[in-house]
């Protein structure tokens, strides 16, 4: 989430850290709009080491404060690589989407049911329904319409997310006086949302997934930047003054970042 300009370039290379638990694999990135060193564990690439260009002044020779970094935080990443690859093998192990997979709506579990839509109906159509066993979303699937399945929940999810983040604006944006240019929804996996430096803001479809909150919280800190650029004291109080317990639902799709993403592999 935050304010960004037009993407900077970025130079990438894979590396290996020779750690003391073993041999620790990473990509490095070296990012014009980087100021210091940052470490983050990606969901589908792994540990992902961001540092500034070696033409800014004491950054020419990185390679062993690189390793230092990671040494430092061996224990975290190993910790959170772990988990990470075992949130995987339970993704692995889910039944497909047409043999009744749970997924998350709205930050609760649902299973999918597909069906055939009745006869002369021009596009599968999906409803949220109640079950005995738990709530569903059932899937009318027309004859005609060739999409795989993860294609037809996947528009209705966009068409959702888009009507909840719009809502969330219109609740916002007029009490913090902005107004966005223009609003997208995009399948985006390092930002759950973010705006331009022309008051554009996109957001990913997949925050429909996750509780309400979380995707108010994602939709005000976008609303912030129209009025604050960056992340200094000034953006933080008039992000926690609309939503005081906005680092709770930051956490929540952090952890949950991994389900979310591959929700309808």
């Amino acid at each position: 989430m935050g304010m960004s300009a037009a993407p900077a370039a970025a130079i990438e290379t894979t590396a290996i850290a020779r750690l003391p638990g073993g041999d620790l694999p990473y990509t490095l990135r070296r990012s014009p709009r980087a100021h210091r060193l940052r470490v983050v564990i990606h969901p589908e690439r792994g540990v992902v080491v961001t540092l500034p260009p070696p033409t800014r002044r004491g950054w020419a020779r990185a390679d062993g404060l690189v390793v230092d970094f990671l040494a430092e935080r061996e224990a975290w990443l190993r910790r959170h690589l772990g988990r990470q690859a075992a949130a995987r093998a339970r993704l692995l192990d889910r039944p497909s989407l047409e043999d009744g997979r749970t997924v998350p709506y709205r930050g609760l579990p649902h299973r999918v049911r597909f069906l055939d839509a009745p006869e002369g109906t021009r596009r599968s159509r999906v409803s949220r329904v109640g079950a005995d066993d738990g709530d569903e979303l059932l899937v009318e699937r027309a004859t005609r319409d060739q999409r795989p399945a993860a294609s037809i929940l996947e528009a209705w999810f966009r068409e959702r997310a888009r009507a909840e983040l719009e809502q969330a604006i219109a609740r916002h944006a007029p009490a913090m006086g902005v107004a966005p240019a223009r609003v997208t929804i995009r399948d985006t996996t390092s930002r759950w949302g973010s705006c331009s430096r022309k008051g554009n803001l996109s957001f990913s479809w997949r925050l429909v997934l996750a509780p309400p909150a979380a995707l108010e919280t994602v939709a005000v800190h976008e609303l912030c930047h129209l009025r604050v650029f960056g992340h200094g004291p000034r953006f933080r109080a008039l992000l926690a003054g609309r939503i005081p317990d906005h680092a709770d639902h930051r956490r929540w799709l952090r952890r949950h970042s991994d389900e979310l993403h591959a929700a309808l592999d």
